[in-house]
């Protein structure tokens, strides 16, 4: 138990942050295609160029630069389209910072472990704590090898940090590298072209409050008519006064559309952005807008009336009902989901699973919902499992960070609350207490049906454990309740047993009539005093032995009782007589 880390206590997650949502450009005109294009490209420039420049100030960057770069882009576009495009600027540069720390630490990690593992013997066997050495004399050479490389990787990362410097690509990375591996993705060279630039364009704006319907830039109205304001080089081709091109195509945002409307007729402040799918062929609009800060219900409000402990695995959500005093209640669900596939194939079900969690919940009357706070980041490094490559799959696919995000988001309508546990020794001591015990001959209870009722006890901050250590003197409730599940003001906890007539309790009906006879005990004071009394006869002389008598008796002088000793008081209360001696000889 000394080894075991500390465990850190549950606590209610926090609501979204704000809502977006998102709906088809159906309709549009090739004008209106053609617009959108040449704004996107022209904006999409200066936002490269932007990007460009805040990276080159680094860390000496301050409001006077940033105050420089918007009256630059103003002067080619406008003053809302500049204030979007740097916004995004620092956004998108505050991200990379963050994404080279976390790289940093990645690794710190992996150096330490191979650091460790070479200073052991090579197949030392390693423990729970630490690994062991590496397997063969060759596996060590070469892991002397990648030390140098992740030694050398390190000094440069910390160099660009202290620097100021950060490496970035608008339009993504991994679609870089696709440019150079066409075959195995399928594209031609115009296909990803069209991609790549799609993705540099820049067709967003920031929401304004007070501005007509929450936005000026990009304008919705309540009725769905889509307007933009050109920038200043492509003001000729506007359709519309004050330089505002009218698209065709309407919207209506069939999920939360009336919300969005609430906020836009009194001039509410929402974000707009348009983009291109071309996969699909197809133009979107996502509208964002932030949302009130909400006061977090206590978390003893949240489980007043249960809750359900959720395991996550890598294919389905193991959940279990617990009541207040933490025992399982009715059978185990599992909500199974697939993430095989595309991006979008494992998002949907993802939320597929979530929403039939949820409607589960809601119909159990349950208001909060126990996870795991889980984070696999220093689990899925290369170093610590790198002869399991299996394994590291398998942590790397399981959804955590999206689950308990789509999770936050999805319950914020719906009144329950999400408690998010220390992931500690779930798994292990949920099957250690509560697998076996729960198999019955029609229910099959799996390790991850037992981890999530360590899941829900550990939210209700129950131990794991199903029943404590019994009192000192005895098995008695003396010292209070030995049974977890029950409080000590729950009604009946703390009373005696009751006594109820039967074998059990060793008492009889008062109308009940003895249906055997009592028997003779076996121990001699609890006989009964009826008992005849016999004596043996005399001891044999030699004389007669020798000539042909009975044989003479093992005792001499003996005297048969039945149930009593000898020396007592006979009857009458006359003496017992005792053990006679016999002084003749054979003559």
């Amino acid at each position: 138990m000394a080894d075991l880390r500390p465990i850190g206590a549950p606590f209610v997650t926090p609501g979204p942050s704000g809502v977006a949502i998102r709906d088809r450009l159906g309709g549009l005109s090739p004008e209106d295609e053609r617009v959108l294009r040449m704004v996107g490209a022209h904006l999409g420039s200066l936002a490269s160029r932007d990007l460009k420049a805040r990276c080159t100030d680094g860390l000496g960057h301050s409001t006077e630069t940033w105050a420089s770069r918007k009256r630059e882009l103003t002067a080619v576009s406008s003053s809302r389209w500049a204030g979007a495009i740097t916004k995004a600027t620092h956004d998108q540069w505050a991200l990379a910072r963050r994404g080279q720390a976390a790289h940093i630490q990645g690794l710190e990690a992996g150096i330490r472990t191979i650091a460790h593992r070479l200073s052991l013997p090579v197949g030392e066997k390693g423990g729970k704590r630490a690994p062991g050495g590496y397997r063969s004399t060759h596996e060590w050479f070469y892991k002397t090898r990648r030390l140098h490389v992740l030694e050398d990787r390190l000094a440069a990362v910390r160099a660009d940090r202290e620097a100021g410097v950060v490496r970035v690509t608008r339009g993504g990375k991994r679609l870089v590298n696709t440019r150079h591996n066409l075959a195995a993705a399928r594209l031609t060279e115009t296909e990803w072209r069209e991609r790549w630039e799609a993705e540099r364009w820049f067709l967003q704006a920031d929401g304004e409050s007070g501005k007509r319907f929450g936005n000026e830039t990009i304008r919705v109205t309540p009725d769905g008519e889509v307007s933009i304001k050109l920038p200043a080089p492509l003001a000729e081709h506007a359709n519309s006064k004050h330089g505002r091109y009218v698209l065709a195509a309407k919207v209506h945002f069939p999920h939360r559309g009336q919300e969005r409307a609430d906020r836009v007729e009194p001039n509410r402040a929402v974000a707009y952005r348009i983009h291109l799918d071309v996969t699909r062929e197809c133009w979107y609009l996502t509208a964002s807008w932030a949302l009130p800060v909400t006061k977090l219900i206590p978390i003893e409000t949240a489980l007043a009336d249960g809750v359900i402990g959720v395991d996550t695995n890598a294919d389905h959500l193991a959940a279990w009902r617990l009541d207040a005093h933490g025992n399982p209640v009715g059978q185990p669900r599992r909500f199974f989901y697939d993430l095989s596939g595309s991006a979008d194939h494992r998002d949907a079900q993802v939320r597929h699973a979530l929403a039939r969690l949820l409607n589960w919940a809601k119909r159990c009357g349950v208001a909060a919902i126990a996870v795991e706070d889980l984070d696999f980041a220093t689990e899925k490094t290369r170093e610590k499992h790198g002869c399991k490559r299996r394994f590291r799959q398998l942590i790397s696919g399981m959804p955590t960070s999206r689950l308990r995000a789509r999770l936050t988001s999805m319950v914020d309508a719906t009144g329950i609350a999400i408690i998010a546990v220390d992931p500690a020794y779930t798994s292990k001591w949920g099957a250690q207490h509560w697998q076996k015990p729960l198999i019955s001959k029609t229910r099959k209870t799996t390790r991850h049906d037992a981890a999530s009722i360590a899941i829900g006890r550990r939210a209700q901050e129950h131990p794991i454990r199903r029943r404590t250590t019994p009192p000192r003197e005895d098995q008695s409730d003396r010292r209070g309740h030995r049974i977890v599940q029950a409080g000590s003001l729950t009604p009946g906890s703390e009373e005696p047993r009751p006594r109820i007539p039967g074998p059990r309790t060793r008492s009889v009906q008062p109308d009940a009539e003895s249906t055997r006879a009592t028997r003779t005990p076996k121990t001699v004071r609890s006989v009964r005093s009826d008992q005849v009394w016999v004596q043996d006869s005399l001891l044999l002389t030699d004389e007669e032995r020798c000539v042909g008598g009975p044989p003479p008796a093992k005792h001499a002088g003996q005297v048969r009782q039945v149930g009593r000793d000898v020396g007592r008081p006979g009857p009458a209360g006359l003496p017992r007589p005792g053990p006679l001696t016999s002084s003749a000889s054979c003559r």
